[in-house]
């Protein structure tokens, strides 16, 4: 018995040993895919939130006190330069003008009796001069008068769409109360805050000097159908956040943009020699991105790297790798740091050429 039991210990240490052999063998003979970076120059799409406004966007208020008489205009309304808008009660500033214009009468003839007895040497030169003041001063008062009789009619300064009406008829205005607001959205100044290195990067860029065409994403993710140009760059960065504010200028012919609207400005960034991994051959450690570098002895290190951009299945790095290096492709999970493995170089090229058909 006790024979037997050792015979059978011995048969299940040898079958133990060979199943383990064999694993050994199998994993030796795995053969893991890498290959080397790629260097190209590229672009990436960069997406940034933005804000519309009209390139014309001004409040309309009262200019004088009075009672609204009339209200020509709707919400929304488009309307034409010089166009009546709204009519506040003359009466006051008719009967004014009215005031005005016989004292300006009576100057008149005052000056033109004291300038006869000027003649005649009847009176001083100094008190034609005062009579010439007075009627100088009349007419002043007769111009002042029109003005603001000219302030109760309200006109349209440009062609553009009224706003929300802040006051009904036969409201009792105050100086400089809102009446509503004005936009000129023939064509749209589109914000968007650019980070520092950004900016900087498109300030030394050799095309900086040329018009850089953008693209607005609206809310219900479509595109706008027209391009935008960069037209102008603030003079200051916002020191609490680091961004400097590019403005892009967009007609809008079928009037589909309004003032206070939000989107995206979609602008391509040219990269010169870029350094592209495919995705798939990272790895992320709190929050850090790593490759496996396999060296001349096939040994893989675990190394860390920084991501410029990303590109669909790709990225741009910024630092950790050289082009010459070779990086483990697949197999990632499956190998330590400082492992000894066989591998099976494929091209660049043709690695990045398999990447959707991979995704897929």
């Amino acid at each position: 018995m006790k024979k037997s039991f050792i015979f059978m210990s011995m048969c299940a240490l040898l079958i133990h040993i060979s199943c383990e052999t064999k694993k050994e063998t199998k994993h030796d003979e795995t053969k893991f895919l890498v290959t080397n970076p790629i260097k190209k120059d590229t672009s990436i799409t960069k997406d940034y939130v933005s804000q519309i406004h009209s390139i014309q966007h001004i409040e309309l208020r009262a200019l004088e006190k009075g009672y609204l008489q009339k209200v020509f205009v709707d919400e929304g309304q488009h309307v034409k330069k010089g166009q009546l808008m709204f009519q506040i009660s003359p009466n006051v500033y008719q009967a004014d003008l009215q005031k005005a214009t016989a004292e300006a009468n009576a100057a008149e003839i005052e000056y033109k009796n004291t300038q006869l007895l000027a003649e005649g040497n009847v009176v001083s030169e100094n008190e034609l001069a005062l009579a010439k003041a007075n009627f100088e001063k009349a007419k002043a008062e007769v111009v002042l008068a029109k003005t603001h009789l000219g302030f109760t009619s309200i006109r349209a300064p440009f062609d553009g769409i009224m706003d929300h009406l802040h006051v009904r008829n036969g409201s009792l205005l105050d100086e400089g109360e809102l009446l509503t607001t004005l936009s000129d959205n023939s064509k749209m100044w589109v914000y968007f805050n650019v980070p520092e290195t950004e900016y900087l990067d498109y300030i030394m860029s050799q095309d900086k000097g040329k018009k850089k065409e953008v693209t607005l994403l609206m809310a219900n993710n479509k595109e706008f159908n027209q391009k935008g140009i960069v037209e102008t760059i603030e003079g200051e960065f916002n020191n609490e956040t680091g961004n400097i504010a590019f403005r892009a200028t967009f007609p809008n012919p079928d009037g589909i943009l309004r003032h206070g609207e939000t989107g995206s400005i979609l602008m391509k960034v040219p990269y010169e020699g870029a350094l592209i991994i495919p995705q798939k051959a990272t790895f992320e450690v709190l929050d850090k991105k790593y490759v496996f570098v396999v060296g001349k002895d096939n040994k893989v290190t675990q190394r860390e790297i920084t991501v410029e951009a990303e590109l669909p299945h790709l990225f741009l790095v910024g630092k950790g790798l050289t082009e010459s290096d070779r990086i483990l492709l697949e197999g990632i999970r499956m190998v330590k740091d400082q492992q000894k493995i066989n591998v099976e170089f494929e091209e660049p090229g043709t690695v990045m050429s398999g990447l959707d058909l991979y995704a897929e």
